[in-house]
Protein backbone atom coordinates (compact mmCIF):
# COMPACT_ATOMS: atom_id res chain seq x y z
CA UNK A 1 0.00 0.00 0.00
CA UNK A 2 1.07 3.57 -0.64
CA UNK A 3 0.37 6.22 2.00
CA UNK A 4 0.93 9.88 1.30
CA UNK A 5 1.59 12.21 4.22
CA UNK A 6 0.96 15.87 3.47
CA UNK A 7 2.48 18.49 5.74
CA UNK A 8 0.26 21.51 4.94
CA UNK A 9 2.98 24.04 5.74
CA UNK A 10 5.93 24.72 3.44
CA UNK A 11 8.80 23.82 5.78
CA UNK A 12 10.61 21.00 4.02
CA UNK A 13 12.80 20.08 7.00
CA UNK A 14 9.67 19.28 9.01
CA UNK A 15 8.32 17.19 6.15
CA UNK A 16 11.57 15.21 5.99
CA UNK A 17 11.45 14.59 9.75
CA UNK A 18 7.85 13.40 9.51
CA UNK A 19 8.76 11.08 6.63
CA UNK A 20 11.67 9.50 8.51
CA UNK A 21 9.57 8.85 11.61
CA UNK A 22 6.71 7.39 9.54
CA UNK A 23 9.03 5.12 7.56
CA UNK A 24 10.54 3.78 10.78
CA UNK A 25 7.19 2.45 11.99
CA UNK A 26 5.37 1.60 8.76
CA UNK A 27 4.65 -2.07 8.14
CA UNK A 28 6.70 -4.03 5.58
CA UNK A 29 5.22 -3.39 2.16
CA UNK A 30 3.93 0.09 3.06
CA UNK A 31 5.41 2.86 0.93
CA UNK A 32 5.52 6.27 2.60
CA UNK A 33 5.46 9.42 0.50
CA UNK A 34 5.75 12.76 2.33
CA UNK A 35 5.25 16.14 0.68
CA UNK A 36 4.35 19.73 1.41
CA UNK A 37 3.01 22.60 -0.71
CA UNK A 38 5.68 25.08 -1.69
CA UNK A 39 3.53 28.19 -1.39
CA UNK A 40 1.82 27.61 1.97
CA UNK A 41 2.77 29.46 5.18
CA UNK A 42 6.02 28.27 6.74
CA UNK A 43 4.05 27.18 9.80
CA UNK A 44 0.37 26.91 10.67
CA UNK A 45 -0.39 28.97 13.74
CA UNK A 46 -4.01 30.01 13.73
CA UNK A 47 -7.03 30.16 11.45
CA UNK A 48 -5.53 32.40 8.76
CA UNK A 49 -2.46 30.20 8.25
CA UNK A 50 -4.75 27.19 8.07
CA UNK A 51 -6.99 28.76 5.45
CA UNK A 52 -4.02 29.81 3.33
CA UNK A 53 -2.65 26.26 3.43
CA UNK A 54 -5.78 24.51 2.18
CA UNK A 55 -5.42 25.11 -1.60
CA UNK A 56 -1.90 23.65 -1.65
CA UNK A 57 -3.00 20.79 0.59
CA UNK A 58 -5.86 19.85 -1.74
CA UNK A 59 -3.52 20.04 -4.72
CA UNK A 60 -1.22 17.52 -3.02
CA UNK A 61 -4.15 15.17 -2.35
CA UNK A 62 -5.19 15.40 -6.01
CA UNK A 63 -1.62 14.59 -7.05
CA UNK A 64 -1.75 11.60 -4.75
CA UNK A 65 -4.90 10.36 -6.45
CA UNK A 66 -3.22 10.66 -9.84
CA UNK A 67 -0.12 8.86 -8.51
CA UNK A 68 -2.05 5.89 -7.15
CA UNK A 69 -1.85 6.60 -3.43
CA UNK A 70 -4.12 4.41 -1.33
CA UNK A 71 -4.51 6.57 1.77
CA UNK A 72 -3.44 9.88 3.30
CA UNK A 73 -2.38 11.57 6.51
CA UNK A 74 -2.79 15.33 7.00
CA UNK A 75 0.16 16.17 9.25
CA UNK A 76 -1.08 19.28 11.04
CA UNK A 77 -2.63 19.01 14.50
CA UNK A 78 -5.33 21.55 13.57
CA UNK A 79 -6.57 18.86 11.14
CA UNK A 80 -6.36 21.57 8.50
CA UNK A 81 -8.69 21.01 5.54
CA UNK A 82 -9.45 17.45 6.62
CA UNK A 83 -13.09 17.31 5.51
CA UNK A 84 -12.25 18.86 2.13
CA UNK A 85 -9.45 16.30 1.64
CA UNK A 86 -11.93 13.50 2.27
CA UNK A 87 -14.14 14.85 -0.51
CA UNK A 88 -11.21 14.75 -2.94
CA UNK A 89 -9.67 11.39 -1.97
CA UNK A 90 -11.07 7.92 -2.50
CA UNK A 91 -8.95 6.23 0.14
CA UNK A 92 -9.04 7.02 3.87
CA UNK A 93 -7.72 10.41 4.99
CA UNK A 94 -6.78 10.83 8.65
CA UNK A 95 -5.94 13.95 10.59
CA UNK A 96 -3.37 13.57 13.32
CA UNK A 97 -5.50 15.23 16.01
CA UNK A 98 -8.49 12.97 15.40
CA UNK A 99 -6.30 9.86 15.23
CA UNK A 100 -4.37 10.75 18.39
CA UNK A 101 -7.47 11.53 20.45
CA UNK A 102 -9.10 8.24 19.53
CA UNK A 103 -5.89 6.36 20.34
CA UNK A 104 -5.55 8.14 23.69
CA UNK A 105 -9.11 7.16 24.59
CA UNK A 106 -8.18 3.49 24.01
CA UNK A 107 -5.13 3.45 26.29
CA UNK A 108 -6.23 5.88 29.01
CA UNK A 109 -9.37 7.27 30.59
CA UNK A 110 -8.15 10.87 30.26
CA UNK A 111 -5.56 12.85 28.36
CA UNK A 112 -4.16 16.33 27.97
CA UNK A 113 -2.69 17.90 24.85
CA UNK A 114 0.60 19.80 24.81
CA UNK A 115 0.77 22.08 21.78
CA UNK A 116 2.87 25.04 20.63
CA UNK A 117 1.39 28.55 20.92
CA UNK A 118 -1.62 29.56 22.97
CA UNK A 119 -3.51 30.65 19.85
CA UNK A 120 -3.79 26.96 18.91
CA UNK A 121 -5.54 26.06 22.17
CA UNK A 122 -9.12 27.07 21.21
CA UNK A 123 -8.77 25.36 17.81
CA UNK A 124 -7.81 22.08 19.48
CA UNK A 125 -10.51 22.48 22.14
CA UNK A 126 -13.07 22.81 19.35
CA UNK A 127 -11.72 19.68 17.68
CA UNK A 128 -12.08 17.74 20.93
CA UNK A 129 -15.77 18.67 20.94
CA UNK A 130 -16.14 17.80 17.25
CA UNK A 131 -14.65 14.36 17.85
CA UNK A 132 -16.71 13.73 21.00
CA UNK A 133 -13.59 13.76 23.18
CA UNK A 134 -14.29 16.76 25.42
CA UNK A 135 -15.07 14.46 28.38
CA UNK A 136 -11.73 12.66 28.01
CA UNK A 137 -9.64 15.76 27.30
CA UNK A 138 -8.58 17.25 30.62
CA UNK A 139 -6.79 20.28 29.19
CA UNK A 140 -5.08 21.69 26.10
CA UNK A 141 -1.79 23.23 27.16
CA UNK A 142 0.45 25.66 25.27
CA UNK A 143 4.21 25.29 25.64
CA UNK A 144 4.60 28.78 24.12
CA UNK A 145 7.04 27.42 21.54
CA UNK A 146 6.60 28.67 17.97
CA UNK A 147 6.23 25.77 15.55
CA UNK A 148 9.52 26.52 13.82
CA UNK A 149 11.39 26.37 17.15
CA UNK A 150 10.97 22.61 16.82
CA UNK A 151 13.26 22.74 13.77
CA UNK A 152 16.10 24.57 15.51
CA UNK A 153 19.24 22.57 16.17
CA UNK A 154 20.51 22.72 19.73
CA UNK A 155 17.39 24.39 21.11
CA UNK A 156 15.60 23.49 24.34
CA UNK A 157 12.28 22.59 22.75
CA UNK A 158 12.22 19.01 24.00
CA UNK A 159 12.96 20.04 27.59
CA UNK A 160 10.22 22.68 27.47
CA UNK A 161 7.73 20.11 26.17
CA UNK A 162 8.83 17.53 28.75
CA UNK A 163 8.31 19.98 31.59
CA UNK A 164 4.84 20.87 30.28
CA UNK A 165 3.94 17.18 30.10
CA UNK A 166 5.01 16.68 33.70
CA UNK A 167 2.90 19.66 34.75
CA UNK A 168 -0.05 18.16 32.88
CA UNK A 169 0.28 14.88 34.77
CA UNK A 170 0.61 16.66 38.09
CA UNK A 171 -2.01 19.39 37.66
CA UNK A 172 -4.53 17.86 35.22
CA UNK A 173 -4.29 14.33 36.63
CA UNK A 174 -4.27 13.01 33.07
CA UNK A 175 -3.17 9.48 32.24
CA UNK A 176 -1.70 10.18 28.79
CA UNK A 177 -0.46 13.20 26.85
CA UNK A 178 -0.88 13.92 23.16
CA UNK A 179 1.76 15.93 21.29
CA UNK A 180 -0.13 18.77 19.64
CA UNK A 181 2.13 19.39 16.64
CA UNK A 182 3.45 17.19 13.83
CA UNK A 183 6.87 18.78 14.34
CA UNK A 184 7.13 16.99 17.70
CA UNK A 185 7.01 13.52 16.15
CA UNK A 186 10.72 12.80 16.59
CA UNK A 187 10.54 13.56 20.33
CA UNK A 188 8.00 10.87 21.19
CA UNK A 189 10.31 8.08 22.39
CA UNK A 190 12.47 10.42 24.47
CA UNK A 191 9.45 12.12 26.05
CA UNK A 192 7.85 8.77 26.88
CA UNK A 193 11.03 7.61 28.61
CA UNK A 194 11.41 10.88 30.49
CA UNK A 195 7.82 11.16 31.72
CA UNK A 196 6.91 7.47 32.21
CA UNK A 197 3.43 7.89 30.72
CA UNK A 198 1.97 7.19 27.26
CA UNK A 199 3.06 10.07 25.01
CA UNK A 200 1.05 9.90 21.80
CA UNK A 201 2.22 11.21 18.43
CA UNK A 202 -0.61 11.71 15.96
CA UNK A 203 1.60 11.14 12.91
CA UNK A 204 2.54 7.64 14.06
CA UNK A 205 -1.00 6.75 15.05
CA UNK A 206 -2.52 8.11 11.83
CA UNK A 207 -0.12 6.10 9.66
CA UNK A 208 -0.91 2.88 11.52
CA UNK A 209 -4.66 3.59 11.42
CA UNK A 210 -4.56 4.21 7.66
CA UNK A 211 -2.76 0.88 7.28
CA UNK A 212 -5.47 -0.80 9.33
CA UNK A 213 -8.33 0.80 7.40
CA UNK A 214 -6.77 -0.15 4.07
CA UNK A 215 -6.09 -3.66 5.35
CA UNK A 216 -9.79 -3.96 6.17
CA UNK A 217 -10.68 -2.83 2.65
CA UNK A 218 -12.20 0.49 3.71
CA UNK A 219 -12.34 3.66 1.66
CA UNK A 220 -13.93 7.07 2.20
CA UNK A 221 -17.69 7.02 1.74
CA UNK A 222 -18.83 8.95 -1.31
CA UNK A 223 -22.44 9.12 -0.17
CA UNK A 224 -23.36 12.39 1.52
CA UNK A 225 -20.83 14.60 3.29
CA UNK A 226 -17.70 13.32 1.54
CA UNK A 227 -19.14 12.95 -1.94
CA UNK A 228 -16.79 14.00 -4.72
CA UNK A 229 -17.03 17.78 -5.29
CA UNK A 230 -19.25 18.77 -8.21
CA UNK A 231 -17.43 20.18 -11.23
CA UNK A 232 -18.22 23.87 -11.67
CA UNK A 233 -17.38 26.41 -14.28
CA UNK A 234 -15.88 29.70 -13.25
CA UNK A 235 -18.27 32.60 -13.20
CA UNK A 236 -17.80 35.05 -16.11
Amino acid sequence: MKIKIVNPNSTASMTDKIRRCAEALAAPGTEIVATNPKDSPASIEGHTDGALAVPGLLAEIRKGEADGCDGYVVACFDDTGLDACREVANGPVLGICEAAMHAASMVSSSFSVVTTLSRSVPIIEDLAVKYGMERRCRKVRASDLPVLALEEKGGRAREVIRDEILRAVREDRCEAVILGCAGMTDLTAWLSAETKIPVIDGVAIAVKMVEALLGAGLKTSKVGAYATPRAKEKAP
